[in-house]
C-alpha cells in the first residue's frame, strides 16, 4: 500500500468517525474544568502504576518471612513498617494494588455483561420474558449484596480469585440488568429503532446494533462508581475470613491480619486502609465527574 492510499484511508477514517473524535475531545476538555474529576483520577492512575509496577517499586518480596525485623516502624528501610512475620508492609501494598484492581474491573466486566443482555432482551421483548427475568433479578436484589457474596464465597469452601470472582458479580448483575433495561424501554420508542425496523432489521440486529451501543456510556459511568464498591466488597470479605487466604498480600487482608496489633504497631492496618480509602475515593471522584460530563444539561453550563 501506497503511502497516498494510507493517507487517503485515515482521511476517510477521520470523516466517518469525525463525531465521534469530537464528542471524546469535548469529553477530555470538560473532565479537565472539573477538579474533583482529575484529582478522581489522578487517585486512580497512581494506585494502577504503582501495582502495575509493583516488582520494581517494592523493594522486598511480599512473601519473604523475617521474624528479625518483626514490627519494625516506619523507616527509609521500611517506609511503612513490618507486621508480625517481618514482612515489608509497602511492598505488600503495592503488590495487593494489582489482586484488588483486578478483582474489581473483572467483576464489573462480568457483572456488565450479563447485566446489560439481560436488560437489554427484556427490556426489547417484554411480556412474559421481561416479567421473568425481572423477578430473577429481584430474587438477587432482594438478598443483601454482602450476605450473598459471603454465602457464595463460603460454598465453594475455597478462596480464590475465580471464586471471588463469581461471588461478587452474582450480586452486582441484577442493577446493571435493572439499569439497561430502563435506558431499553425509553430507546426501542425512538425513531431510528422504528427506521431500522422499516428496513427489515431483525430483533436481534436491532438490540446488538442499535440499543446495546447507546447504553455503554451510562454503564461506563456506573461501573466507574461500582469498581470502589467491589473493592470495598473484597475487603470486607478477606475481613470477615472468606476473601484472600491468609498471608496473601491483600489490602482486605492485611486490615484484618493487622487490627490484632493496632495498638502496638498502628502501621500494620493503618497504611492498607489508608490506600483503600484512596482507591475507592479516586473512582467514586471520576464517576461523578463523568456522570455529570454525560448529562446534556451539565455539559451545556460547564461547556458555556
Amino acid at each position: 500500500m501506497t503511502t497516498q492510499q494510507k493517507r487517503s484511508e485515515i482521511r476517510s477514517w477521520n470523516r466517518k468517525h469525525e463525531s465521534q473524535v469530537r464528542e471524546i475531545k469535548y469529553s477530555f476538555h470538560l473532565i479537565k474544568r472539573s477538579p474533583l474529576s482529575l484529582l478522581g483520577l489522578a487517585m486512580i492512575v497512581a494506585i494502577v502504576f504503582i501495582s502495575v509496577f509493583a516488582p520494581v517499586l517494592a523493594p522486598y518480596d511480599p512473601l519473604q518471612v523475617d521474624f528479625s525485623q518483626a514490627f519494625r516502624p516506619p523507616s527509609w528501610q521500611h517506609p511503612f513498617g513490618t507486621d508480625d512475620l517481618g514482612l515489608d508492609v509497602y511492598s505488600r501494598v503495592l503488590y495487593a494494588g494489582l489482586y484488588d484492581l483486578s478483582i474489581g474491573v473483572i467483576v464489573f466486566a462480568v457483572a456488565a455483561t450479563v447485566g446489560s443482555m439481560v436488560g437489554v432482551l427484556a427490556g426489547y421483548k417484554g411480556g412474559k420474558t421481561d416479567e421473568l427475568m425481572m423477578r430473577v433479578a429481584d430474587i438477587f436484589l432482594s438478598i443483601p449484596g454482602l450476605v450473598l457474596a459471603m454465602a457464595a464465597s463460603a460454598a465453594f469452601g475455597t478462596r480464590s480469585l475465580q471464586v471471588l470472582v463469581f461471588a461478587i458479580a452474582l450480586n452486582r448483575w441484577p442493577s446493571y440488568s435493572r439499569f439497561v433495561r430502563g435506558q431499553t424501554l425509553s430507546i426501542r420508542e425512538s425513531q431510528f429503532i422504528e427506521a431500522a425496523r422499516s428496513v427489515g432489521a431483525k430483533g436481534r440486529r436491532i438490540m446488538l446494533r442499535h440499543i446495546l451501543p447507546n447504553v455503554i456510556s451510562p454503564i461506563i459511568v456506573n461501573g466507574t462508581l461500582d469498581i470502589g464498591n467491589i473493592i470495598l466488597t473484597v475487603a470486607t470479605l478477606s475481613f470477615v475470613g472468606l476473601g484472600a487466604p491468609p498471608g496473601s498480600p491483600e489490602w482486605g487482608r492485611m486490615v484484618t491480619d493487622g487490627r490484632i496489633y493496632m495498638q502496638a504497631a498502628p502501621w500494620i492496618m493503618i497504611f492498607p486502609g489508608l490506600t483503600i480509602f484512596i482507591a475507592v475515593m479516586g473512582y467514586n471522584l471520576l464517576g461523578d465527574g463523568l456522570r455529570d460530563i454525560l448529562d446534556p444539561r451539565v455539559r451545556a453550563r460547564m461547556g458555556a
